[in-house]
């Protein structure tokens, strides 16, 4: 049997991001073997049929530990002779391509979701990820870009193939499921359906900009509006506080991590999603497919799923004003809100779930 080797620096990269491809190498006839660090071990990963193999990795590129992960890491490919590699995440990218290029001749597939390099992004990003990623190109049969911005700027590299695959895709049908009752769904959050509901879902940290987003809605002239936050993170406390500073801890609900994620998309009546900085983010694809007009920063990824003016509006990432006036326009318009849902419901077919598993059955089979 054939066997591969999927590297990341996290576990939870196999059961949140890895599950279509794990199915896929399945069907090839591969015995998948899965290396990380297994500290953030969750059950969910017991759905995956794969075998786990823990290494000392750690996601800061200044880690001591990493030289050591490293030769943990080349220690299990020499043991256990995989026929191919895939590595994710910038640090799981470096340690694999790395002790891949050590032990010997095994094609090596790596997926880029989203360079720390981008436009905008800080001197410091380019002077330590953009070198190092160009090097180690060539070290790389099939890079992997998620977005637009990433694959264009691969195709100055020296890897073997570059590939434009849009990230993991999102099951669109799952979202048409008559099963997903928004009635019910408030009911359960205790929200009347009279009630105008703002969502965003991603970890509490700065580069998600949740403040931005809390400031906007201070200056909505209706308030007859609830936000519910989805996702846990460093910043928290530091967002509940923000709320109560600002008076409105009545208006803005922490709902934490869910499992819910598709029902309480159909509960809600627009998505909103203030980022600093993104791969493709299946959470706006997730809102899409729920049928949600999306108010997005005009970052890279957002620009590639969102068009400005027909699925939703983007807005420089600080702009509290331009997110405050853009969620009124539609709070306010319901027409509006039915158009954009129709066009967002539309455009994100082409991200589906099927069309990206056929594109990586391409890319694995080509090994």
């Amino acid at each position: 049997m054939k066997k591969i080797l999927i590297v990341s620096s996290v576990s939870r990269q196999f059961y949140l991001f890895e599950q279509g491809n794990i199915e896929v190498l399945k069907s090839l006839g591969y015995e998948i073997h899965a290396a990380a660090n297994f500290n953030d071990v969750n059950e969910r990963l017991d759905t995956l049929d794969i075998i786990r193999h823990h290494f000392d990795i750690e996601r800061s590129p200044f880690s001591f530990k990493n030289s050591k992960a490293y030769y943990q890491l080349k220690h299990i490919m020499k043991s256990e002779k995989f026929d191919a590699i895939h590595c994710h995440s910038p640090i799981g990218g470096v340690l694999a391509r790395l002790a891949a290029k050590a032990v010997g001749n095994c094609p090596v597939i790596y997926t880029a979701h989203g360079f720390h390099f981008y436009k905008g992004a800080r001197f410091i990003n380019w002077a330590i990820y953009y070198p190092v990623e160009r090097l180690l190109a060539r070290y790389t049969d099939h890079l992997i870009t998620i977005n637009k911005e990433d694959f264009k700027k691969a195709n100055e590299f020296k890897a073997g193939q570059i590939h434009y695959v849009p990230g993991i895709g999102v099951d669109t049908d799952a979202f048409n499921n008559t099963a997903l009752n928004r009635e019910m769904k408030r009911m359960e959050l205790g929200i009347s359906d009279d009630t105008f509901v703002l969502l965003s879902i991603g970890e509490l940290i700065k580069r998600k900009n949740l403040e931005t987003l809390i400031r906007a809605i201070v200056k909505l002239e209706n308030q007859n509006f609830v936000l519910l936050i989805c996702g846990r993170g460093v910043l928290e406390s530091f967002l509940k506080e923000l709320t109560v500073s600002l008076e409105i801890q009545e208006k803005v609900r922490f709902l934490g991590f869910r499992n819910d994620i598709k029902e309480i998309c159909i509960a809600s009546d627009v998505f909103v999603f203030p980022s600093y900085q993104e791969g493709l983010p299946v959470s706006v694809m997730e809102a899409m497919s729920a049928g949600l007009p999306v108010i997005a920063s005009e970052i890279r990824g957002n620009t590639d799923l969102i068009k400005n003016g027909v699925g939703g509006y983007l807005l420089s990432p600080d702009d509290i004003n331009g997110f405050s006036e853009s969620i009124q326009v539609l709070l306010e318009d319901a027409k509006l809100r039915k158009d954009m849902s129709v066009k967002n419901k539309d455009e994100v077919k082409r991200y589906d779930s099927s069309i990206i598993k056929n594109k990586m059955r391409e890319i694995y089979s080509s090994l």
